[in-house]
């Protein structure tokens, strides 16, 4: 179809809109910049407006999986470790795993071929609560709390302000839900090494307002209409 009727069916904005969108060089095609109103989109191209994906939302799947440990977050691994792809039957084109999980973090994971979803859950700009229960070596004292919610160093530069709530201290042992909306690589872990307490367990209770819930280890399902409606609504989209 037409670039400008693409932009539309997708939400962007009106046909006439999208058609300025375009002249104004803001859209582009497989990585390349267009302004040829007559420009077409085929099923796979990759649109992006001002840097952002879009897609249309009949085509689009959500997939909550709470993914086990020892899994990697891709679908299909060089290396030949299990990925997972493997734990999900009949995983349609396109639909990819959203934002970090290291292989030996569990939980909530979010598999989708709506770009703009995957691209703002990622996207630290639209500060996506996500929320993670941690099972670290020693007891956290309050210092090392407070040091955790204002930031520390990572790779030269800080890290963004956190929300820590100590569950339970025993046993040489400090349980915690931690609130962040970044997505560093291996970020909980490093941010608990750096204040001297090893993680032993981490594992993702939610994105935005989407829950783990009761899902069991290894276990996967389709979003619920309310869950996609919610979770469009905490990243600014609309429901078209």
């Amino acid at each position: 179809m037409r670039i400008n009727r693409y932009l539309a069916r997708a939400g962007v904005a009106s046909r006439r809109a999208s058609e300025r969108l375009v002249l104004e060089r803001r859209v582009s095609v497989n990585g390349r910049t267009v302004e040829d109103l007559s420009t077409r989109v085929g099923e796979g191209d990759l649109v992006e407006v001002d840097g952002e994906a879009v897609s249309l939302p009949e085509s689009h799947t959500y997939i909550l999986l709470n993914k086990p440990p020892n899994y990697v977050v891709t679908l299909s691994d060089p290396q030949g470790r299990p990925t997972v792809a493997d734990l999900i039957d009949g995983l349609e084109g396109g639909v990819v795993p959203v934002g970090r999980l290291d292989a030996p973090t569990e939980g909530l994971l979010i598999l989708t071929n709506d770009g703009q979803v995957a691209h703002r859950i990622a996207h630290p700009s639209f500060e996506i609560d996500k929320v993670y229960e941690v099972l670290a070596r020693g007891i956290l004292d309050e210092n090392d709390v407070s040091r955790l919610e204002d930031g520390v160093e990572l790779d030269g530069r800080m890290t963004a302000p956190a929300r820590v709530e100590v569950l339970s201290r025993e046993r040489h042992a400090t349980k915690a839900l931690v609130t962040i909306h970044e997505g560093r690589k291996r970020q909980i872990r490093r941010m608990f090494e750096t204040v001297g307490h090893p993680v032993r367990r981490l594992r993702r209770l939610r994105i935005g307002p989407i829950e783990l819930g009761d899902l069991r280890l290894g276990q996967w399902r389709p979003m619920a209409e309310g869950e996609v409606r919610a979770l469009r609504d905490a990243l600014g989209l609309s429901h078209r």
